[in-house]
């Protein structure tokens, strides 16, 4: 791996790093600032949104080992964390938005990124059982 690969794939990492920062902070939000503010349905929505923007966060922080470790291609992992970074946009931010204002029609958006989820991961296992 050259260098610019090695800063590429960093990039990746703290932009997972970030966007845990973020989750961590939104959830905080939703338990302290949004308590009793939002009806149950919208705090379990909100809830699910934090959730999944957790853990696709750290697939984006990980996911840049796998390049380091020349099992994907600074490409392929650039395509994957894309994915995973449109998903929790789209997903978990549609669900943020959702949970706080009641429009319903934001939902429409969530399966969009749900789909970015699917395919992130499934691409990751695809190349993953290939290198094997």
């Amino acid at each position: 791996m050259n260098a610019r690969d090695h800063n590429e794939a960093m990039v990746w990492s703290g932009i997972g790093a970030i966007a845990l920062a973020l989750a961590v902070a939104i959830g905080a939000f939703g338990a302290h600032g949004l308590r009793g503010k939002l009806d149950d349905y919208s705090m379990g929505i909100y809830e699910r949104a934090v959730f999944y923007h957790f853990v696709h966060a750290l697939g984006l922080l990980v996911l840049p080992l796998f390049i380091r470790a020349g099992v994907l291609t600074q490409a392929v992992g650039a395509r994957i964390c894309v994915l995973l970074l449109a998903g929790i946009v789209l997903f978990s931010g549609s669900l943020y938005a959702l949970a706080i204002t009641g429009v319903r029609v934001l939902g429409a958006v969530t399966p969009f990124g749900g789909l970015a989820f699917i395919a992130a991961w499934v691409m990751l296992g695809w190349y993953l059982l290939k290198f094997a």
